[in-house]
């Protein structure tokens, strides 16, 4: 049997060897560098979950479930919104119809939570670029419409879309001319359909929502 002073020192090499290989993959994970927003982002108002702001002018945003919405009283019909997937929220909140889907993307003529426009970026378990509207006219809070008054809209032309890398940064540009919706992903026209009548008398601010996703984002309107 070695001596106890050996014995003592490979216990140390070992806890020393068990620390620096901990050290190193922790070193291992991609670290990404926020550039200072371009242009002042839109001032937000969150209305579910929560957010923190970044000295470089970013919103993070860690949480299941998040809404928000411009603190900008009027209508705009075009939104940007530059965006990192850090990785799923640590928990996860399924939707009303059960699935667990991690997604961000952007509201429209957000009216309030019952009457909106979505154009969202799927990315688990499908990919892709998914747009609807939610219509209840009779109604302005969650717990008076629910999950009620969806309408998927279907593009007259689509693109395949890849799918959502962590750590990298990515584009989604959404802009509605007359009842014509374009959706551009990293500036290539991705989504090109009509919206329904339902979206006509639809007026409020842009606005953004995630779902089970950490992301670093930005949103700026026109």
């Amino acid at each position: 049997m070695p001596p106890p002073n050996t014995l003592l020192r490979c216990s140390l090499i070992f806890a020393l060897f068990t620390a620096s290989c901990r050290h190193r993959s922790v070193d291992l994970e991609p670290k990404v560098a926020l550039a200072p927003a371009r242009e002042a982002p839109v001032p937000l108002r969150v209305s579910a979950g929560r957010l923190t702001s970044t000295s470089e002018g970013w919103s993070t945003v860690s949480v299941p479930g998040m809404r928000a919405e411009s603190a900008i009283a009027g209508t705009s019909d075009v939104a940007e919104l530059r965006f990192v997937y850090r990785g799923p929220t640590a928990a996860s909140s399924p939707l009303a119809d059960g699935t667990l889907r991690r997604q961000i993307g952007i509201k429209l003529r957000a009216r309030d939570t019952c009457n909106v426009v979505y154009v969202m970026w799927h990315i688990a378990p499908t990919v892709g670029i998914h747009v609807s509207v939610k219509s209840n006219p009779d109604a302005e809070r969650h717990d008076a419409c629910g999950a009620r008054g969806y309408a998927n809209v279907l593009p007259a032309q689509s693109r395949p879309v890849a799918e959502v890398s962590r750590f990298a940064p990515h584009v989604l540009r959404a802009t509605i001319r007359d009842d014509l919706l374009e959706v551009t992903v990293d500036r290539t026209v991705a989504w090109l359909g009509t919206l329904p009548p339902s979206a006509r008398t639809l007026r409020g601010p842009i606005g953004v929502r995630s779902d089970n996703g950490e992301f670093d984002f930005t949103l700026r309107g026109q």
